[in-house]
This record gives C-alpha cells, sequence and structure tokens, in this order.
C-alpha cells in the first residue's frame, strides 16, 4: 500500500480491497495518477495512490503528498473565511452584496445567496473559457455585463462568478488578497501546509486523456485572477484529509461548531424535475441525502483535475480523492470507497454510561398535549417529547433555569418552559404556546381557552 503519511489501524484485508478497487478505478478509467485517502477520527484510516504523475511507465510515482489542482474544493475555504466575518459582527448573512463592494451588478444579491447559488447570476463568465484563460481584474470581470439567469432566491443556480464575487469581499474587508486570507485564518491554523494558491513541490500535471487513444495532451495551468476563489487551490490527500475533519467537526478555534451545522444545513435544493432530489447546497458546502444518510463536502474539477470530498456526518468518516485527467465518471467511482470502507470497519459503539441528571426526574413520564400522549425522556443531557424524526418529536437543549430550546424538525428553535407551582413542583409544559400537562386537560395547569366546567362525559 502505497501509504506515506501516519494511519489508524484498520483490518489489512480493507486495506487491500481499497487498494485494489483504486486501482481498477485508475486502469479502467485511463486516468494518469489517482490518490485517495479515508478519514476517521480525524486522521487518515487508509491511503493509497496509483500511477505516475506523467501516465507513463517509469515516470515519477503518484503519493499522498502530491499536490492535485482540487478546483470547487476552493468555495468552502472563501465560505468559511466569509463566515469567520458575519461571527465577527463584521457582516450580516442578509447584507446585500452592493453594502460591501459597490459598484458591480450582482449588488442586489444576499451574501447567504451567494454562499448558497441562490443568487440567480450567470454561471461562467462573458469572456474566453476563464479556467483555460489567464484571468484579469475583478474591476473587469465586475464591468463586464454580468447577468441574472434568474430570480434571486427562486432556485439553485451554480455559480462560478458568484464566489468570484466572494473572494472580492473577503480582499475588500482585509485589505489583502482572498488567498492571504484563507491563508491565515484557515490554512494555517489547521495545519494545511501544502495547501497553496499555486502549484508547489511535489506536483501533478494536468492532462486531458484522449477518448479514443491512450495518448495525453497537457493542460494549462495559471493564476485565474478574479476568478480564482472559485477554483484556484492545490492540495495534497493528507492536508485534504484534515480539512475532511474539519468538516466531521474538529473545527478548532477557526470556526464555531454551530457556525458549521449552519453552513450544512440544506439552504437550496438542487431539483432535477421528474427526479426525487438528493442533493441541496448549504452556505459553501454541497450536501447529499443518501439511503438515508445526510454527507457533506464537495465536488471539484479544472482543466486537468477532478477532485472530491465527502463525509459521512453522522459517523465522521470521511473520503478524499484527486486524479490529474480533465474528463470522466471519477466522483461516482471513487464515491462507494467511503460506504464499502463503513460496511467492513464498522465505529465501536460508544458503551453506555449513567450519567444523567436526578434532578430531571420530574420532567420524564407520560405528558398529555389535549387528549395525546406524549413520552417525556432524558437522553444525555436533551429533554427527549416524543420520537424525534416521527411527527413533532424532538429534542431539547437546556438554555436556563426551566428554560429549554427545541433542536428538531417543528420545534427547532422554539422555547419550551417548566411552569410551577407554587410549591415549587413541576405542574405543565409551555412549548411554544401549547400546554402539556399530566393528565389531558388538567384544568389546574392554565388550558388556554379553559376546559369545560362539567368535564368528561
Amino acid at each position: 500500500m502505497t501509504n506515506d503519511a501516519e494511519t489508524q489501524p484498520i483490518d489489512p484485508s480493507t486495506a487491500r480491497h481499497l487498494d485494489r478497487r483504486l486501482a481498477g478505478i485508475q486502469r479502467e478509467s485511463r486516468l494518469p495518477s489517482v490518490a485517495a485517502g479515508i478519514v476517521r477520527d480525524g486522521r487518515l484510516a487508509w491511503g493509497h495512490a496509483v500511477g505516475t504523475l506523467d501516465g507513463r511507465a517509469g515516470g515519477e510515482p503518484a503519493d499522498l503528498d502530491t499536490q492535485y489542482r482540487m478546483g470547487s474544493i476552493t468555495k468552502p475555504f472563501v465560505a468559511v473565511a466569509v463566515m469567520r466575518l458575519r461571527d465577527a459582527g463584521r457582516l450580516d448573512l442578509e447584507d446585500r452584496f452592493e453594502d460591501h463592494v459597490p459598484g458591480s451588478q450582482l449588488g442586489r444579491a444576499t451574501i447567504a445567496q451567494l454562499l448558497s447559488h441562490a443568487a440567480g447570476i450567470q454561471a461562467e463568465t462573458n469572456g474566453p473559457w476563464w479556467e483555460r484563460t489567464p484571468g484579469g481584474s475583478w474591476d473587469e470581470l465586475a464591468g463586464s455585463p454580468v447577468g441574472q439567469r434568474f430570480r434571486a432566491g427562486r432556485r439553485f443556480h451554480y455559480t462560478n462568478v458568484g464566489y468570484a464575487a466572494l473572494g472580492e469581499l473577503l480582499a475588500r474587508a482585509n485589505g489583502v488578497g482572498w488567498f492571504e486570507v484563507v491563508r491565515r485564518d484557515v490554512l494555517e491554523p489547521l495545519g494545511l501546509n501544502r495547501t497553496t494558491a499555486r502549484p508547489s513541490g511535489k506536483a501533478a500535471p494536468g492532462w486531458a486523456v484522449h477518448p479514443f487513444a491512450d495518448v495525453l495532451l497537457p493542460e494549462p495551468e495559471h493564476d485565474a485572477g478574479a476568478m480564482a476563489p472559485a477554483g484556484q487551490l492545490w492540495t495534497t490527500v493528507e492536508d485534504l484529509a484534515k480539512w475532511a475533519a474539519f468538516l466531521a467537526g474538529d473545527t478548532g478555534d477557526v470556526l464555531a461548531r454551530d457556525t458549521l451545522d449552519e453552513m450544512l444545513e440544506p439552504h437550496v435544493v438542487g431539483d432535477n424535475p421528474g427526479q426525487p432530489w438528493t442533493a441541496a447546497h448549504g452556505l459553501g458546502w454541497q450536501v447529499w441525502n443518501l439511503d438515508g444518510r445526510r454527507l457533506a463536502g464537495h465536488g471539484g474539477s479544472m482543466p486537468g483535475f477532478l477532485a472530491g470530498l465527502r463525509v459521512d456526518l453522522e459517523s465522521g468518516d470521511g473520503l478524499v480523492a484527486f486524479t490529474n485527467s480533465t474528463a470522466g465518471p471519477f466522483g461516482p467511482q471513487v464515491a462507494p470507497l467511503l460506504a464499502e470502507f463503513m460496511e467492513r470497519e464498522p465505529k465501536a459503539a460508544e458503551p453506555w454510561q449513567a450519567a444523567g441528571d436526578p434532578g430531571t426526574l420530574e420532567l420524564v413520564g407520560m405528558w398529555h398535549w389535549g387528549p395525546a400522549v406524549t413520552v417525556a425522556k432524558v437522553v444525555a443531557e436533551h429533554l427527549v417529547l416524543g420520537e424525534p424524526g416521527e411527527g413533532r418529536g424532538a429534542r431539547f437543549e437546556r438554555v436556563g433555569t426551566d428554560e429549554w430550546v427545541g433542536l428538531d424538525g417543528y420545534y427547532t428553535g422554539e422555547p419550551l418552559r417548566i411552569i410551577r407551582g407554587a410549591d415549587g413542583t413541576v405542574s405543565h409544559l409551555d412549548l411554544a404556546s401549547f400546554r402539556f400537562t399530566r393528565t389531558p386537560y388538567d384544568a389546574s395547569a392554565d388550558i388556554p381557552g379553559g376546559v369545560d366546567e362539567a368535564g368528561w362525559r
């Protein structure tokens, strides 16, 4: 196994299986080189590279420290830097772009719409194919007739131009270029020392593979200028593995975990008419709903390169993968490696431990919303009413003395107050104005609208 990184131990048969699968993808799809890794508990559990940098026998072999261009995986780095500005109180997601970068035709779009590709802005530039030609300045891009394809907020419409705009916002807010902001605020704190704006050290050249012959054509590489925030960055398996750990929740001092969770909420569905939706976009991140599991990450492509990043949000396990070829079904080919790893190497279940607060016992048991029966439990630090994911079942987090807030479904963000009688015992629950009582329509519990004096009949 080509594995130069420090990894967590996995069963050797699993490593051999993944090695063979990646080698098969490289050969069957005629890719000059491929490199991939599986991340668990914040570290590489498996890593492997196949092929040579020039795609020829005897060439320099790829390894886990080989740089590949990540393409649009650049966008989540930009998005995290923007969200840091929001968390610092320097902008609001509902601000118009014009409020921070005046003088462009993108001005009416909000920051949130740009982050989630919901601004309706055209996908590409009006000039030559920007991915294959040297880039110009922001003033040149902003001065071109950038158009609106859809009403802002109407639907998902992927836009590279929108992320060029966010890069300019970062530069204006910080007084330095967008990459300097990302390097200073994101890459360095996370130890991503092999992630750069241009190839550095051992780096794979980009190739186009002829569709009908085993020959290669070099692809150009250049500074994309104002469009660079849409897809400029280069990285390695080892570095992108650290970014996968960040996505799994190991955000360190770079970003509040609550902010990451906000970014991963599906803000705009990527709808294909006539098909059930499985993909959406958060604030900078792609999110997927696959076979009942929620995943997040991003794909990337630039001339000569394809890249992928996916993390299972429940387990925290992730996949990173690269190839130095322009085209092919690389993403769908490598994506199953994560599921195969998780099936062969299931995570050990955390042992149950008695760590509850006996003071919450007065809240558990049977409650009634009118005549409907609901059972309350305290699981870890959460008060649980009903079954989360079923009907209006939800978890609640304590935010003060006798005050909780909903975490799921209908009651997300809604207040739950514990109402006590004169003797200090719990009388009833007030959940977003609804009354939950120990018996159906308990007349002593201040039921809105009152309870018929004749009672049940």
